[in-house]
């Protein structure tokens, strides 16, 4: 996020787009929903008409996969009508004459053909968000779990700066992160591009920094692989070996009977979690770690903040912390690493070799912690980025992009649209709470949801069990019959291993996040 959760309390607008944040992001939603009590408009743009459309201002219920065409319209009306903020894009952006040519090619008719939103509807949209300034965007993987998921992030940037929102408060752009550390992990380098704080692994001087203080040789000066590319390795025989680090990918990855393919071929797998579970069974060994808490560490959640872990349960048998499982195998391949801490880790490493956080100690993050860059150890931590305009790389660079279908559409074999994304009642494959009687009880199977139009036109009624299929598999699964679906479309979840939309989903990637395209493919229903 660019900016903070504080600023949800504060702010005049939010624009939400691909986000079912009363679901997937509760306490979040709950600021929100607050906001709008104390007089904040919400424009809230889904094609299901979740939980936070009861408290919007206006619902943009567009086609699957049309967010660019929207944006694209949005930004034509800003732009035509003269409603985008002038000197802001004068003095704190580049780029601005590329992305007009561009919108001018989406005015709201096209935009209204491709994303089914009326076109006054568009530009009455276009003029609300040009009223009040600042407003927040936010958006979670509606928006990122797209073949164009990269250009869709990019879109909602070119919107906000159009508008003048980043740089301020109760601004910016905010994508609520999926799990409570995704944002740590990215910060540690858990992608195959950077070092930890987002130093190029491309950039000489980065890998001569971390060479010296690891004292190695040689870091690889190459892009290592995205999550797609090592599962095709494994089949092909460029990867042999697999360690898979908190993760239940068997349930998680797209088309589960490709992914199963891909385990089999493994030579040699390590699993290491807190649970087995659907992924365990591919495992040559199996490594027990501490749940969070049973660690003593940092978690960094969506708005950059670094906040403890504290130990308050002892550890299970043999589990043991993440961090000692790691610098355990590399002590017996012959490398004596010398943090014996999470805190150790922190201070002696991380703060040392990422300038976002040489000013994050762990004496420093006692209370409520610290938001990232904090770039020395008088610095009170960033609540927003970019602060006036002024972008880190000097001028926000505004990218033109056009809009591309999803890689799988409806026709007559498949006539569905199926989406997919989280209920409130579990978190992801249940490796957690699958073990909860009460989740359970609340929420103990799959449904596939459908339009009460969809339902009266096959002739299944709510709660009766059809096979839902697609041109990589199919499942048994109940119905629930909503009026939150708009025809034509579908939704699932991929919580539980029977019924998991992911037997289902389609190995379509964005080709530069490879994130996969969970949020549309073609399936088609058969009452049983």
């Amino acid at each position: 996020m660019t900016n903070s959760f504080v600023d949800f309390g504060k702010a005049k607008m939010f624009l939400v787009i691909g986000s079912n944040t009363t679901e997937a992001h509760p306490v979040a939603a709950t600021f929100i929903k607050q906001a709008v009590r104390n007089g904040a408009k919400l424009v809230v743009v889904d094609p299901r008409r979740t939980g936070l459309v009861e408290f919007a201002d206006a619902h943009l219920r567009l086609n699957v996969g049309s967010d660019i065409a929207l944006l694209n319209g949005l930004m034509h009306v800003l732009v035509t009508e003269e409603l985008y903020a002038k000197e802001y894009v004068n003095t704190c952006t580049v780029g601005f004459e590329e992305l007009k040519a561009k919108v001018m090619e989406y005015p709201p008719e096209r935009a209204a053909e491709i994303s089914g939103i009326p076109a006054d509807v568009i530009r009455d949209t276009a003029r609300r968000l040009a009223s009040i300034h600042p407003a927040m965007l936010i958006y979670t993987l509606g928006i990122t779990e797209h073949t164009c998921g990269v250009n869709n992030v990019m879109s909602c940037a070119n919107l906000q700066m159009l508008l003048g929102n980043v740089g301020f408060e109760c601004g910016g752009v905010n994508p609520l992160r999926g799990q409570n550390n995704v944002q740590g992990a990215c910060d540690m380098a858990a992608l195959p591009n950077v070092f930890p704080g987002y130093q190029k692994v491309v950039d000489p001087a980065s890998r001569e920094k971390f060479e010296k203080f690891w004292g190695v040789e040689k870091l690889p000066d190459q892009v290592g692989l995205m999550i797609p590319q090592m599962m095709d390795g494994l089949l092909d025989g460029k990867v042999r070996f697999f360690y898979v680090f908190g993760e239940n990918l068997v349930n998680t990855e797209p088309d589960i009977a490709h992914v199963e393919k891909c385990m089999d071929a493994a030579e040699f797998v390590v699993v290491q979690d807190i649970f087995l579970n659907e992924t365990t069974p591919f495992a040559d060994v199996v490594l027990p770690a501490a749940a969070w808490s049973e660690n003593d560490g940092t978690f960094t959640n969506s708005e950059r903040r670094v906040n403890r872990v504290r130990t308050a349960s002892p550890l299970p048998g043999d589990a043991r912390p993440n961090w000692w499982i790691f610098k355990e195998i590399a002590r017996r391949l012959g490398q004596e690493w010398t943090s014996d801490s999470a805190r150790e880790i922190w201070d002696e490493e991380i703060s040392r070799l990422a300038p976002s956080m040489a000013g994050i100690k762990y004496e420093r993050i006692e209370g409520d912690g610290l938001q990232w860059p904090a770039p020395n150890l008088d610095h009170p931590g960033t609540s927003f980025l970019h602060k006036d305009g002024c972008f880190t790389c000097g001028l926000g660079q505004f990218k033109a992009v056009d809009w591309t279908p999803p890689a799988e559409t409806p026709d007559e074999e498949y006539p569905f649209v199926l989406s997919t994304g989280r209920r409130l009642y579990h978190y992801h494959t249940r490796t957690q709470t699958g073990r909860s009687a009460g989740l359970n009880d609340l929420l103990g199977e799959e449904t596939v949801d459908l339009s009460p139009a969809d339902a009266g036109r096959l002739g299944v009624e709510d709660g009766e069990y059809v096979h839902v299929s697609s041109r990589r598999g199919r499942i048994r699964v109940r119905t629930k019959v909503t009026e939150q679906v708009p025809p034509g479309v579908v939704w699932m979840a991929f919580h539980f291993r029977e019924g998991n939309a992911n037997w289902l989903t389609n190995q379509a990637f964005d080709p530069v996040s490879c994130t996969a395209e969970y949020k549309a493919c073609a399936v088609r229903i058969d009452k049983i």
